[in-house]
């Protein structure tokens, strides 16, 4: 990939990536071999890719009706929120940290727990 102005961090992983504008966070997530649960294929039916901006929050897309409804039944949602088949990367820095973890065997998911 070129160089790009457009990067990010996915914790707790501490994988810094670069990205392309208009990439969503599950897309960047994938392209650079970072497990993200997505479930529903990317298509905002479920809320197995819950992500939380730490940093950077104005440099992705604004939350549409859909995502924000989706949300409602995440678990631990908080004011940061985002789906990442959602969130569109669009410029700058984001850290993000994934608040879905995959169990070793890939088959369930659980909440991230900061400790």
């Amino acid at each position: 990939m070129p160089p790009t102005d457009v990067t990010g961090t996915f914790l707790p992983d501490e994988i810094s990536f670069p990205a392309r504008r208009g990439d969503t966070l599950l897309d960047v997530a994938l392209d650079n071999g970072i497990s993200l649960p997505h479930e529903c294929g990317g298509n905002c039916s479920c809320t197995t890719c819950h992500v939380t901006i730490l940093e950077g929050w104005e440099n992705l897309s604004s939350i549409e009706y859909p995502e924000n409804e989706r949300l409602e039944d995440a678990d631990s949602r908080g004011d940061r929120s985002r789906l990442a088949c959602q969130a569109l990367i669009l410029r700058g820095h984001v850290t993000v940290r994934r608040e879905v973890l995959e169990h070793d065997n890939g088959a369930d998911y659980r909440p991230f727990v900061q400790k």
